[in-house]
């Protein structure tokens, strides 16, 4: 159960932004680690520092397709005065016996290959004649075109340096030291590297798993067609969608209807895949707030501690919440409310820390600016709320979007923005610098 069975809360207390993300984050624990293929853990947070078993590359290699040559063999060599050398076979990448350089010789070789032993560079097959033994060739394939008994030489039209061409063994990253730290997120560069280094699996902690789930006799799926009274349901399309962007794996549940022994019912058939379970609509004062209706129990003697408490907090939009947990393994539960953009608000302050905790994060919130407001007339703010406005933010400044009304989902559509009222401010003038919360 959440800590605030700890605060005394009568139905009109006025909890904090504050206060009632205090006591979510101190009450959701990070998901327990486990071993996950590499393509399995994209999207997971490490738990163990990697050290790099091998060197990286673990070999001297080409950087393109040339030839393997000593640097004296061809100091001097121009168009006019090409430098000679004898082909004494080809090194292809995964070579494992590679042929030797001596004085006067050269190898074919490949973009990836081992430097064979004896060379001490590469020259691009662009500096030679390819082997053909007349003017300068093209690329590789020229060699097919060679003359019988013509194969065994190659003309080089240009000088190299020691190392030229050349990857050295351990210039990316030397055995021993470190790949990647625990918390780092697992993206497509660091899978790259894990694999690179010879590693199949990895320790991290599971992305979550969030049900959303919205409710209302009046919601309707998109694509269907609208009775009279009835709107189509976004919340649930938008808070899963955040929910995928915070780092979790979201489900859809559909709209569920004002009757709240349906409603358990659904959340309990839920929760064998949730370690996250967010609501929206049904928390207000209304005649059929069934969320509250349904879930304000304290639970049965197996659920001891179960249960979720619904508050009102000192914002706008968002003034009612809900928060606790739910079912024999406690699963967290935060019933947000039904306007649009009070769901929307909701999630980016509660839900999105909650689930970047269970990742096991420590940097649980989006990026915060100062912004200087551009707008034509005051801000006006209702006072001892926290307001959240829409904005866009560029450059310094920031926009208001729209205006206050939680049902504005177009005005949110063009936002990308929060702008931030205190509670003890009641109008900001154009000009006056604000607290933005940057979505992007």
């Amino acid at each position: 159960m959440s800590s605030a069975a700890t605060r005394p809360a009568g139905p009109d207390d006025l909890w904090s932004v504050d206060e009632h993300l205090e006591d979510i984050l101190s009450t959701v624990r990070p998901l327990e680690p486990i071993e996950l293929q590499l393509l399995d853990a994209q999207g997971c947070v490490l738990v163990e520092n990697v050290t790099v078993p091998v060197s990286l590359p673990p070999f001297d290699n080409s950087s393109m397709d040339g030839y393997a040559v000593r640097v004296a063999d061809v100091a001097g060599a121009s168009e006019e005065f090409p430098a000679a050398l004898e082909v004494v076979g080809d090194v292809a990448a995964g070579a494992a016996d590679p042929v030797r350089v001596g004085p006067g010789q050269a190898a074919r070789i490949m973009t990836g290959a081992p430097l064979p032993p004896g060379a001490e560079a590469v020259v691009p097959v662009e500096w030679t004649d390819g082997g053909l033994g007349e003017g300068p060739a093209s690329g590789m394939r020229a060699r097919s075109l060679a003359p019988e008994g013509a194969e065994g030489q190659v003309h080089v039209h240009r000088p190299v340096e020691a190392r030229a061409h050349v990857r050295a063994e351990g210039s990316d990253v030397r055995a021993g030291e470190p790949a990647l730290e625990a918390g780092t997120i697992l993206g497509p560069p660091q899978l790259a590297l894990l694999a690179a280094i010879g590693r199949g699996t990895v320790r991290v902690r599971p992305r979550p798993r969030v049900v959303v789930l919205s409710t209302g006799s009046e919601l309707v799926q998109p694509g269907e067609e609208l009775a009279p009274g009835q709107i189509y349901d976004s919340n649930s399309f938008a808070l899963t969608a955040a929910a995928r962007d915070a780092g979790a794996i979201a489900y859809r549940v559909g709209a569920v209807a004002d009757d709240a022994e349906t409603l358990r019912t659904t959340i309990e058939d839920q929760l064998i895949r949730a370690d996250l379970m967010v609501t929206t609509g049904g928390v207000s004062v209304g005649a059929y707030d069934v969320v509250k209706e349904a879930l304000s129990y304290a639970g049965d003697e197996e659920e001891a501690g179960s249960g979720v408490e619904f508050r009102k907090l000192a914002m706008q939009p968002g003034k009612p919440q809900g928060f606790g947990a739910i079912g024999p393994d406690h699963t967290p539960l935060l019933a947000l409310p039904g306007n649009p953009v009070s769901s929307y608000v909701s999630f980016e302050l509660f839900v999105r820390p909650a689930i970047r905790a269970l990742m096991g994060l420590t940097d649980l919130h989006r990026p915060r600016a100062r912004a200087a407001l551009k707008a034509d007339a005051a801000l006006r703010s209702p006072k001892g709320r926290r307001q959240f406005l829409r904005g866009r933010y560029a450059d310094g400044e920031v926009t208001p979007v729209g205006g206050a009304g939680s049902h504005l989902v177009a005005a949110l559509a063009r936002a990308d923005a929060l702008i931030v009222v205190p509670e003890d401010v009641e109008s900001v003038e154009p000009g006056g610098e604000v607290e933005v919360v940057l979505l992007g």
